[in-house]
């Protein structure tokens, strides 16, 4: 019978950390990109959403923050957050002194916390809301979306240059409401569980057309992330496993 080396053993039993980890540390905007920058959804189990500090961890709004920093604060982020390594361990990795590696992990630290800080909103409140959302947009009904978008909703569309979207975030209740309201009636919406949280899949037919994702504060639907870019879409193909 043929053995697995150690290495390979190892790799097979952490798999899903690694890809976990990788996703946080990759795939960011390129400097060309057209339009707003959205993460790639990743359709997940629906227990995810159950395990909050997983979920929040690959959410969109923990990822959008770790975008924001720079390649080596967010490797000095994720090494001491997720691996929790040493200090020394890391400076030899990212070429830095200790000191230097303690502020860059300080400073990213503190762009993560001020995003929590917000507090993070249950899975149930979110199918909640998204219930309600699903309800006005599928039956036209403009009303029925101002009870549940915030005044100052932002809608963000990340079509990289492919598909139509906005070049920049629609922000206001009645624009957005004029927005979703414009979805042909051909269309779908169908629940599903994306980056550990409960969201929207727009479908026309038996294809995707764009993932949705809402930021929740109060109740009551403060932002929405429209990923169109079909490149990006890919992750909703199956289900992926995370830990």
């Amino acid at each position: 019978m043929h053995r697995i080396d150690p290495a390979t053993e190892a790799f097979v039993a952490h798999r899903n950390l690694l890809f976990t980890v990788a996703y946080e540390m990759l795939g960011r905007r390129p400097e060309s990109y057209v339009g707003p920058w959205l993460p790639e959804p990743l359709l997940t189990a629906p227990d995810v959403a159950e395990d909050v500090e997983l979920a929040d961890s690959v959410s969109m709004a923990v990822l959008r923050v770790l975008e924001t920093l720079g390649p080596t604060e967010r490797a000095v982020f994720v090494l001491r957050e997720v691996f929790d390594l040493p200090y020394g361990e890391i400076a030899d990795a990212v070429g830095k002194t200790q000191a230097a590696v303690r502020q860059i992990a300080r400073r990213a630290r503190a762009r993560v916390v001020a995003h929590r800080s917000r507090g993070v909103v249950s899975a149930a409140e979110t199918r909640e809301a998204l219930a309600a959302f699903q309800h006005a947009v599928e039956t036209g009904n403009p009303e029925a979306l101002l009870d549940i978008l915030a005044p100052g909703v932002a809608l963000v569309t990340d079509g990289g240059g492919v598909v139509q979207a906005a070049l920049a975030p629609v922000v206001g209740v009645e624009r957005v409401a004029q927005v979703l309201t414009g979805i042909p009636a051909t269309a779908s919406l169908r629940p599903a569980h994306v980056n550990g949280s409960p969201a929207l899949v727009l479908w026309y037919g038996d294809a995707i057309d764009t993932v949705l994702s809402v930021r929740i504060d109060d109740g009551l639907i403060t932002e929405i992330c429209a990923v169109r870019n079909p490149a990006k879409l890919s992750g909703m193909e199956r289900e992926t496993r995370l830990r």
